[in-house]
């Protein structure tokens, strides 16, 4: 009976620390693509090698962007999560904003790259489970659909915007408070 205990319980760890792995590796792909924005312009004294490095890199950057839908859906959308559940006002608060756009939340990649490890769709998915209750990148891409859609821009937009890494600007401390009721 004790062997069986302990073989469950290192089965156990090992399953945990391979899901504590791919978060941290979907954590980590933000931190590194963050990092890559910041490097300093190239002057004109670099070699062609370089050149070619950056081109390769451009390129690979194009091939992995995430899944996404480019188009509205044909029909309706299951619900996402009911924010209700959350204890924690910035979670509650994302998934609220969430539920109001899943339209163009449905046309979104998402750079978290769940759609890898979680098999997810699009940005919309993060919201229909718990993924988005605990990634700070899904968060933050759809807190930026959010305020880019109220501002009238169209999913095609906001999809472009998402590419070019303008989400990384959010700040979600100003979600920390419940949102003022509409």
């Amino acid at each position: 009976m004790l062997h069986k205990l302990l073989v469950g319980t290192a089965i156990f760890g090992f399953v945990l620390a391979g899901v504590g792995a791919r978060s941290a590796r979907a954590q980590d792909s933000s931190t590194q693509a963050e990092s890559a924005d910041k490097t300093p312009a190239h002057d004109h004294d670099h070699d062609h090698a370089q050149a070619n490095e950056t081109a390769a890199t451009a390129a690979k950057t194009k091939a992995d962007i995430p899944a996404y839908h480019a188009e509205a859906p044909k029909g309706p959308l299951p619900e996402t999560l009911d924010p209700k559940q959350f204890l924690n006002a910035e979670t509650r608060n994302v998934y609220t904003l969430a539920a109001k756009e899943k339209e163009i939340l449905y046309q979104q990649p998402c750079y978290c790259h769940c759609d890898k490890e979680v098999g997810h769709k699009s940005l919309l998915d993060c919201f229909r489970d718990y993924h988005g209750a605990h990634c700070m990148l899904c968060k933050k891409e759809a807190i930026f659909t959010y305020t880019e859609s109220q501002q009238g821009k169209t999913a095609a937009q906001i999809r472009q915007e998402i590419m070019d890494g303008k989400w990384k600007d959010v700040d979600l401390t100003k979600y920390d408070d419940p949102l003022p009721a509409n």
